[in-house]
């Protein structure tokens, strides 16, 4: 019986080694095809179902891809599991599709449902486009819907534009810490870090790391450190705010991109690469991205004209203006604003959307802010009477702040007074023996990636281009 077996097993095997093997492709992949494939392998989610009395017609996504790839079938394939959402693997020839608005579907020969959908109780409902609001109800699948998953594949590119632009210019990526002592911004909203498997008593001054632990809020103290090595490096990753605030501009989570150069005594070539980096990376983003693009300015924002207004903005140079020009502007505003705009205050972020309206909605570049106002890491611009920093942020329409850098202060006289003055110079004794060997002259920036998203795609809830809203008042994931 074993010889008769292994003589009948052995045919089976060289049979199926004749026949065709299937190739698996993405969707995006079968669309793009420029020839028929013989024998093909898709998988991914059903999107739509329509069956005739001669044929099935499908339409598959795997998130490869905003379109979707038309499956035609014999209706004998259909079963009671193939339904919106379902889970499916077909198998099947990639054919040159008859319709003009298709390049190529997939002619099945077989169905597989992977995983079957109760499409009675799904809350996403086929040939339904729901509200951006309803959606968020739903956060653990607000991913399958046509708006979010372009906003996501947007998320997607924008990274990895991010860092072919800093590899392409010689940067060296650095990953900081997310753990932390320091609070390089000195706004004190801070998460603290302790281990919940310890319960201490009250007057118990002892902490898992032996010292006060945080959430980082920027690596940029860590990248200073990197720069005095490598000249040039750049960190993009988590940053946590404990502002308590549910606003749609706000998050406790978000990402940030931050740069170091060093050997540079220009705030110019810190505001050169903020404006390389964000057109650059928004040119990548429309070219990689159209119909993603295209379906949000379309649904999301589409009184805002955004594709028109953004390729006008890569054209064209940032302005610059310095921080007691802008304050001129807004005290001969005519517009009444909440806070009454003043030499030496901080602009908020009504004054900050008219000075950008001002110069013509366009990305401008406010430089010089008073010393007293920023941090002790920014370099002394020694201009007295009105003291100022080499400072800079740049503002875009709509928004407000998208990036903020400074000159960092490299001489050490000048650091140590200012840190003795703020009662720091024990804290940070370390930044002070960075200029102690081998200091140069460098600056970096900062940019919120989850802010520049919402710039560009005209989005009017920061949370829309987070994969996960864990921190949003509808769920807690």
């Amino acid at each position: 019986m074993l010889g008769a077996w292994a003589c009948g097993g052995w045919q089976a095997v060289r049979r199926c080694a004749s026949l065709p093997r299937a190739v698996r492709l993405r969707v995006r992949d079968a669309l793009g095809a420029r020839e028929p494939v013989e024998a093909v392998r898709v998988q991914g989610w059903v999107r739509s179902v329509r069956s005739q009395k001669e044929v099935m017609f499908l339409h598959i996504n795997d998130g490869s891809s905003l379109e979707h790839l038309q499956v035609v079938a014999d209706p004998s394939l259909e079963n009671r599991d193939l339904t919106f959402g379902s889970a499916v693997e077909v198998q099947g020839k990639l054919v040159k599709s008859p319709h003009r608005m298709q390049n190529m579907e997939l002619q099945a020969e077989t169905i597989r449902v992977v995983g079957p959908c109760d499409i009675w109780s799904f809350p996403l409902k086929m040939k339904e486009r729901h509200p951006l609001e309803y959606v968020r109800q739903f956060p653990h699948l607000r991913c399958r819907n046509n708006t979010l998953g372009s906003l996501l594949r947007i998320r997607s590119e924008a990274t990895a534009a991010i860092h072919s632009f800093f590899q392409d210019h010689g940067y060296v990526h650095i990953h900081t810490p997310i753990i932390t002592s320091n609070d390089c911004e000195g706004a004190g909203e801070l998460f603290q870090v302790e281990a919940s498997s310890e319960v201490r008593e009250p007057a118990e001054k002892t902490h898992f790391f032996n010292v006060p632990a945080f959430l980082t809020v920027s690596g940029q103290l860590h990248l200073e450190v990197m720069a005095g090595a490598f000249t040039h490096v750049f960190t993009f990753g988590p940053t946590f705010r404990a502002e308590n605030s549910q606003s749609r501009r706000h998050l406790a989570e978000f990402y940030m991109v931050e740069a170091e150069l060093s050997f540079t005594e220009s705030l110019q070539d810190i505001m050169q690469v903020m404006e390389d980096l964000f057109k650059t990376v928004t040119s990548t983003v429309l070219s990689k991205c159209p119909r993603d693009v295209e379906l949000v300015h379309k649904y999301v924002s589409p009184a805002q004209k955004n594709k028109d207004r953004l390729e006008q903005i890569l054209k064209n140079k940032f302005v610059t203006i310095t921080y007691s020009e802008a304050v001129e502007i807004l005290k001969q505003a005519s517009q009444t604003f909440t806070f009454k705009p003043e030499w030496g205050c901080d602009l908020q972020t009504e004054h900050e959307k008219y000075l950008v309206k001002h110069c013509g909605e366009v990305p401008v570049f406010v430089i010089n802010y008073p010393y007293d106002l920023k941090p002790f890491y920014m370099r002394d611009n020694e201009d007295g009477p009105q003291h100022t920093v080499a400072a800079v942020d740049l503002l875009v329409p709509g928004i407000g702040e998208l990036c903020g850098g400074s000159l960092r202060e490299e001489r050490l006289p000048f650091l140590e007074s200012r840190l003795q003055r703020l009662g720091l110079a024990d804290a940070y004794q370390w930044y002070l023996d960075l200029r102690k060997f081998g200091s140069v002259p460098h600056g970096g920036f900062g940019m919120g990636f989850e802010r520049y998203l919402q710039y560009i795609l005209g989005v009017d809830n920061i949370k829309d281009v987070i994969p996960f809203p864990r921190f949003s008042h509808s769920c807690l994931l």
